[in-house]
């Protein structure tokens, strides 16, 4: 789980790092045609959303497994370094949107993401990045016993957790390593409560012009806080590589944070118009997310009506 890897990204020249705990290593390529031709009628293009589904038992053995010893320990096994002089401890308004993202990734080992609470048809719709779910290029390399605690501070799980019952990312990471963000279903809460219906939710912007002022957030794996606060960079969206960038030094266990639009540290509302999902080096200055557009659209589509 405390391994770090620099990713082999064409896109970003070969010196972006991802963001979970885990370090998913990335290989960026052009997406194929979605389309096909055949005796010279396009033939109706394929779903682009992928997506998983976690049994009854399995949601149930996933809130049994994050004890609070095993969070606690979790949060231990990985120390980054420092927290960097860009990010720093949020101190706002309580964010009962934003929270950690625990799973168990494709190798075994425990660790997590960060994630929000989203508008949604099903009110039970959660943001991350894609690599938080499974491995890029690597279909067979999925994430089990996900759970999302909103709110999460210091150990305390103000909202208790929600149980993830489906995954949707976009077929291009699964296949390529492009698009890294996702969109999971939670289950209601042990009252039989929605979502969003007990933290509320933050409005996702698609196609936003780049140039916003945004917050990134994150539970960053640096000490002194090791994932247990909640840790904020601030800065305008730029394009770079075919992607936003933002400077932030988030690093581990941050994968998958909110990028808030007009965001506000009293009322703790913003909007999601990305998330962080990659780094420019080992010792960060940059981070980068998504520009959500159709594909990101689709995948959010899929799962707020799911």
């Amino acid at each position: 789980m405390s391994e770090t890897s620099t990713s082999v990204v064409r896109r970003f020249r070969g010196r972006a790092t991802a963001l979970a705990v885990f370090a998913t290593a990335l290989a960026l390529a052009a997406p194929m045609s979605a389309a096909a031709v055949t005796d010279g009628t396009r033939a109706a293009a394929p779903d682009p959303v992928s997506v998983l589904k976690y049994t009854a038992k399995e949601r149930k053995d996933a809130v049994a497994h994050w004890t609070p010893a095993r969070i606690k320990a979790v949060g231990k096994s990985v120390d980054l370094g420092p927290t960097g002089p860009k990010a720093k401890p949020y101190t706002g308004t309580a964010l009962k949107t934003v929270g950690r993202l625990f799973f168990v990734n494709s190798r075994g080992a425990d660790t997590w993401c960060t994630a929000t609470a989203v508008k949604s048809a099903n009110r039970s719709a959660v943001m991350t990045a894609a690599h938080c779910v499974r491995l890029g290029s690597s279909p067979g390399n999925t994430n089990t016993t996900m759970v999302f605690a909103p709110g999460y501070t210091k150990g305390k799980k103000p909202h208790g957790v929600f149980a993830v019952r489906a995954a949707a990312t976009p077929k291009t990471w699964v296949n390529d390593s492009v698009d890294d963000m996702a969109t999971l279903v939670v289950d209601p809460d042990t009252k039989g409560r929605k979502l969003t219906d007990v933290v509320g939710a933050q409005p996702v912007a698609f196609n936003r012009p780049v140039g916003a002022t945004v917050s990134a957030l994150g539970y960053s794996a640096t000490r002194p806080q090791l994932g247990e606060e909640l840790l904020r960079c601030t800065g305008r969206t730029k394009r770079e590589h075919g992607t936003l960038v933002i400077p932030c030094d988030l690093t581990g266990g941050a994968s998958g944070g909110p990028w808030l639009a007009d965001f506000s540290t009293t009322t703790g509302k913003g909007t999601l118009i990305s998330v962080n999902a990659s780094l420019d080096s080992l010792t960060p200055t940059k981070m980068y997310g998504e520009l959500l557009g159709a594909t990101a659209k689709k995948v959010y589509d899929k799962a707020q009506n799911s």
